[in-house]
């Protein structure tokens, strides 16, 4: 599915896997999210734009509203709590900023907990 405005002269559509390779980025660029599901922060650089969905992202998009279910897991010893509200920030601004919709919802679930290596 894709998201269709009207602006100037034409339409412009964004596509889902836009919006969902969006938050990936978004949420692997904070302090204390180890990887994304499926380890997709290695692999996102070469799908970005492409028609697959994002491992561990879903988005859903509806007038103009964009709704993101995330699934991350942390680095141990960061706050879940503090962690994850800063990924739902870094999220909706993201998505807000590249495309204007506006972000409903951002639905974070963590897989698990990465133990330091040594």
């Amino acid at each position: 599915m894709e998201n269709t405005q009207e602006e100037g002269i034409g339409e412009i559509q964004i596509a889902n896997e836009v919006v969902a390779a969006i938050a990936s980025i978004s949420a692997s660029e904070i302090e204390g999210v180890e990887t994304l599901t499926g380890n997709l922060k290695n692999e996102l650089v070469g799908r970005f734009g492409s028609k697959k969905n994002a491992k561990g992202v879903r988005v859903t998009v509806d007038d103009n509203e964009a709704e993101v279910d995330i699934e991350i897991t942390m680095k141990y010893g960061y706050s879940i709590p503090e962690t994850s509200a800063r990924v739902q920030d870094r999220i909706a601004q993201s998505i807000n900023e590249m495309t204007g919709l506006t972000v409903s919802r951002v639905n974070v679930s963590i897989a698990g907990v990465a133990l330091p290596k040594d």
